[in-house]
């Protein structure tokens, strides 16, 4: 089956911080993204909202992105919740009409909407849940501390710091040196740039450490080293469950930390942030402390996200980041991902299990 060509639907959110999947779609999949669905930022282009992807247009409207012959529309932002707001039917049904797919990261499956099924029925069109797991989930039993392969698993100082995009990164220079290495999705926008993994926020919680070991144990098969998607902080007030289910589940070797340098408090992207963000010494403590309670776990080294500095405030940045933590330090997006590869090359030569 040819691999679809996608019109991302991210209405009056576009952004760098507020479109995490669109964003990655665009990152990694720019060949497959048509155009940007967002009424408020018609006329611009990827690179001017985000600093990348070149010329991917913005509409405004479902017509003008259908006229540009996508496969699928795939929705880009993740509310609150995870919930379609109720404008965004009429788009989709209008989509479906014209025989695309509908591609979903969303809390709310599109599968239980009677409209939408009857659309996507009388198109042939489908309608794609990412989030919803499977159903045979068991409950962690610490399996995957036995897989042979050396397993790292990014953990941060929030949401939305750039967990998956430091392994996309790392997983992308791993094997351009010959390593055999597998990325594990654990979140709906990793799921749809790998084509594999599980939702791990949809899961319900007595199963969603038993979902992380499933994981590690499918990626393990064929791999020397697992890269784990991380989700949330293990210090945030609403998203720590899952945090710690991924810490416990995946049974890490390793642990990549990731920060958002200029972040100041957890969500402070979003009104009403209230927890400040502790060093990141407490941190790695935590970290390493907390995980080592199930498998011993080290963290090797830190991944900055510095989007947002100039070049000599980002470089900053990080050398106060490793001096601050003796670690190796980098922004793998932006400079060369060397310190944390050699980290991760030390610590599988090292493994002992």
């Amino acid at each position: 089956m040819t691999a679809p060509r996608f019109l991302v639907l991210a209405d009056r959110d576009f952004g760098p911080l507020t479109s995490k999947t669109a964003n990655s779609i665009i990152r990694y999949l720019p060949e497959r993204t048509v155009a940007v669905l967002d009424s408020q930022l018609v006329g611009k282009t990827a690179q001017d909202v985000l600093g990348y992807g070149g010329a991917i247009p913005v509409v405004g409207t479902m017509r003008d992105g259908l006229a540009l012959k996508p496969d699928a529309v795939l929705i880009g932002i993740a509310p609150v919740g995870g919930r379609l707001p109720e404008q965004w039917r009429t788009w989709l049904a209008e989509a479906l009409d014209a025989g695309c797919d509908i591609w979903s990261g969303l809390h709310s499956f599109l599968a239980d909407d009677p409209m939408l099924v009857e659309k996507a029925r009388a198109s042939g069109a489908r309608l794609l849940d990412l989030r919803k797991p499977p159903a045979d989930i068991p409950v962690s039993s610490g399996r995957a501390k036995e897989v042979d392969a050396l397993v790292v698993l990014t953990v941060g100082t929030d949401c939305n710091v750039g967990k998956m995009t430091a392994q996309l990164q790392l997983v992308k220079e791993l094997k351009a040196r010959g390593q055999r290495t597998t990325f594990v999705a654990t979140g709906q926008t990793g799921i749809m740039i790998e084509g594999w993994g599980i939702s791990v926020d949809a899961v319900v919680s007595d199963f969603t450490a038993g979902a992380a070991e499933q994981l590690v144990l499918q990626g393990s098969k064929d791999a020397d080293i697992v890269l784990v998607e991380g989700q949330g902080s293990i210090n945030h007030p609403g998203y720590s469950g899952v945090t710690l289910s991924l810490l416990h589940g995946s049974c890490p070797d390793a642990l990549i930390l990731c920060h958002q340098a200029s972040r100041v408090h957890v969500g402070d992207y979003r009104p009403g942030a209230w927890v400040k963000i502790p060093p990141l010494t407490d941190y790695i403590r935590w970290y390493e402390d907390i995980g080592s309670a199930v498998h011993p776990t080290k963290v090797i080294g830190i991944s900055l996200n510095t989007y947002d500095l100039d070049d000599a405030a980002a470089k900053a940045a990080i050398a106060k980041a490793a001096k601050e933590t003796g670690l190796p330090c980098t922004d793998p997006v932006r400079y060369d991902s060397a310190p944390l590869i050699d980290a991760i090359l030390a610590a599988r030569k090292g493994l002992t299990k």
